[in-house]
């Protein structure tokens, strides 16, 4: 890929600095001699942050660059899952025409990676884990991309699903998923019996939607976080959403933050509407990875949502109360580190030997970009800048 020299930028707001980016990595800053035939990109004194990384995300969902839908009220989750099947089969435009649409605007926004949850189910087969791997293929040198295979309609309840989930390791997923195994399956160990399982036998990753709250949230907490230790599966279990976490009470919190950092189980939150958001500055205090995500994006759920991230550091933002310098940079760090160290990348921190995927903002401070959450002038992937102002540079399609 050669060489690329980026002139006057401001590495997480800090001093001036040139940026020498040689085969996708920063390979020295304020190089005293420039390589011959470098690429010189002047940067004009922007911000210049890690590019985020989107940890939990449903793009088979989303109507992105549809025609307005209007939703349904719904009181439960189940309706809301009921609503969801039947809205999904009167959408005229493909899984991929929608998940692709999803994922280049997050591109432009400057999202360097997604863990995408994509629904199995009998109704569905393994067209939504199909539909998403395609529209993901023409981005692979923009983002990385996991896909989950996500039992959204019951993985016991719904006959066939788990032989579907497994199926669908061959055919595009990463990940096995699973939801509630009390509040939609009613059976706690049948479920994780089935999960750990299936893990075991394929070598795949593990990520449960957990939105049971209160006692029976925390007791299935802590079996998945006993079951990831005793499996031997620390780093590759996460428990997303753990709306419970936020009822805890700081003791029970740091008690249950030892045992998820012990059986090594990462955790994501969304920052969505009036639901609960996961406590991260303790749980990461005591060593819980915690990344963040934006969930549903314009789907049949929620009309919200936008597929930037750094409005999502905006919302957690919010949401947690951070009002100092410190509080609001950490929650970048939740939306940029956080889902790196989850999917397993590189982080990107603008150091020597770092991926160089960044992206160029206008601000003073991390601070003061999650308040303003700025359009990136550039979003830079291993050296090459892939979108200017939100506008790819080459559309893949």
């Amino acid at each position: 890929m050669g060489h690329v020299l980026f002139t006057r930028v401001r590495p997480h707001g800090g001093a001036l600095r040139d940026l020498l980016v040689t085969d996708g990595r920063i390979a020295a800053i304020d190089p005293t001699n420039r390589p011959e035939h470098v690429q010189v990109i002047e940067g004009g004194g922007a911000l210049a942050l890690p590019s985020p990384v989107d940890a939990h995300i449903h793009p088979d969902k989303s109507t992105w660059g549809q025609r307005w839908l209007s939703r349904e009220p719904a009181e439960t989750l189940r309706e809301l899952i009921d609503g969801d099947v039947a809205t999904r089969m009167r959408m005229a435009a493909s899984v991929e025409e929608r998940a692709g649409a999803l994922i280049a605007h997050a591109v432009g926004r400057g999202t360097r990676a997604m863990r995408a949850h994509a629904d199995v189910a009998p109704v569905y087969g393994m067209s939504n884990v199909h539909g998403v791997r395609a529209a993901a293929t023409p981005f692979a040198e923009a983002m990385d991309l996991q896909v989950v295979a996500f039992p959204q309609l019951g993985l016991l309840t719904e006959p066939g699903t788990a032989d579907l989930l497994e199926q669908s390791l061959k055919e595009g997923a990463d990940i096995i998923g699973g939801l509630d195994p009390i509040g939609v399956d009613g059976d706690l160990d049948g479920h994780l019996d089935l999960l750990f399982g299936m893990a075991e036998r394929t070598g795949a990753p593990i990520d449960i939607h957990l939105h049971d709250r209160g006692r029976p949230g925390l007791a299935q907490v802590t079996e998945i976080a006993r079951r990831a230790r005793t499996a031997g599966m620390q780093g590759k279990v996460t428990i997303s959403h753990a709306f419970c976490l936020a009822e805890c009470d700081p003791a029970e919190l740091e008690r249950t933050g030892e045992l998820l950092a012990d059986a090594g189980v990462a955790l994501t939150t969304c920052a969505l509407g009036d639901e609960p958001v996961v406590p991260f500055p303790p749980l990461r205090a005591r060593g819980v990875l915690v990344a963040a995500g934006s969930d549903g994006v314009r789907d049949p759920w929620t009309p919200f949502g936008d597929g930037d991230m750094i409005t999502r550091a905006h919302l957690l933002a919010y949401r947690t109360d951070a009002r100092t310098d410190e509080e609001l940079t950490a929650c970048y760090a939740v939306v940029a580190h956080g889902g790196a160290d989850l999917l397993g990348l590189d982080r990107a921190d603008l150091r020597v030997g770092d991926p160089a995927d960044f992206v160029l903002l206008t601000g003073e401070t991390v601070a003061q970009a999650v308040v303003d959450r700025p359009l990136p002038g550039m979003v830079v992937r291993a050296g090459n800048v892939i979108a200017r102002a939100g506008h790819l540079e080459r559309n893949p399609r």
